[in-house]
């Protein structure tokens, strides 16, 4: 009996040092690998295939924008190409920031080549600004237990911040128990030296990140919409769950509007990755949600935004271990134990 499916994209931050051949060892597909090296090396870039077939892996190289979004877009379609639908029925498809480019080809809406153009070409903009920053910092406790009142805490400290003279921060990625913020140099620092450390690592820099989702990227919108022409965009074969929680059907999609939202809207304001799950969750009630590799660091969000909308009645770490553990409720493709459960 088919299981039915939502598939969810990963973001900038996946492909690190255990990713390392990824491509090598997992994309179905030469020939379209091969048209990706091509697109690149017209670019004048080094080629997925050198950068993922590489000796050992380079912070400084592998995670900038230019390569970090050719190599995660890749693991990522050629990840959904792998899932066997013999058995597995995909009903919707999400993502969590650049994996919103990676989920309109997953769904149909653009292209697989287009999709990897629009991938690389923001990238590509995002590196050569490198405007701002970002940083994570958790609102719920190890236990995954949600803290409304301590979230409420640090919004209202993002604002105060914000507020001051030549300060820059806001709310990037609404991430599960995970706020991702962004900012300039000010911003940021002043929320560190604000805000208490905790679980040994917080608040922590994202290296190599931009201030995404923020009106620090507007210049980037602005040249991804002079480089990535509206009729890149139709419409998708799947419903996708963009960064606002807003499903997109096939059939009553708007490319024109679709183009506008995902060059201006998800560049610029807050993604609300929690939303999009909770969507995901509630709209679709799928037996499985599927997280695509490359990685596996998104599994933890994904798990804490079901928490965070009551899905079957979860509401910390142990029940969903529980029931993970029961029905294998969510598979990350990046385990190779879970990826055999969907291949």
């Amino acid at each position: 009996m088919k299981k039915t499916a939502v598939v969810i994209c990963p973001g900038r931050g996946t492909y690190n040092a255990p990713e390392l051949g990824y491509l090598g060892r997992h994309f179905p597909d030469a020939a379209l690998l091969g048209q990706f090296d091509a697109m690149r090396q017209h670019l004048r870039q080094p080629t997925l295939s050198a950068l993922d077939g590489a000796a050992r892996f380079t912070l400084s190289k592998h995670s900038r924008g230019d390569n970090a979004s050719g190599l995660i877009y890749a693991a990522t379609y050629g990840d959904f190409l792998s899932i066997n639908r013999d058995n597995v029925e995909i009903v919707a498809v999400t993502g969590n920031s650049m994996g919103w480019y990676s989920a309109l080809a997953c769904a149909g809406a653009v292209s697989p080549i287009d999709g990897f153009r629009i991938s690389n070409t923001m990238g590509t903009f995002m590196q050569e600004a490198l405007i701002g920053g970002q940083l994570v910092y958790p609102w719920m406790d190890e236990d995954w237990v949600p803290r409304p009142e301590r979230r409420a805490i640090l919004i209202a400290l993002i604002a105060d911040i914000n507020a001051r003279t030549d300060h820059v921060l806001s709310l990037s990625i609404d991430l599960g128990g995970m706020l991702v913020l962004a900012g300039n140099e000010a911003g940021l620092s002043a929320f560190e030296q604000s805000a208490d450390p905790v679980q040994d690592r917080f608040p922590m820099r994202l290296g190599n990140h931009a201030g995404f989702h923020s009106a620090l990227q507007q210049p980037v919108s602005e040249r991804g919409r002079a480089a990535l022409p509206q009729d890149l965009f139709g419409q998708p074969d799947l419903p996708i769950i963009d960064g606002c929680g807003t499903v997109w059907w096939p059939g009553a999609c708007n490319p024109t509007r679709l183009w506008d939202y995902t060059l201006g809207r998800q560049v610029v304001e807050t993604y609300d990755f929690t939303a999009a799950v909770r969507t995901a969750a509630r709209e679709f009630a799928p037996d499985l949600f599927v997280v695509t590799g490359p990685g596996t660091t998104l599994g933890g969000a994904v798990a804490q935004s079901i928490i965070l909308a009551n899905w079957r009645g979860m509401s910390n770490k142990a029940e969903f271990k529980s029931q993970q553990d029961k029905s294998d409720l969510l598979i990350a493709m990046g385990r190779e134990e879970q990826r055999d459960l969907v291949l």
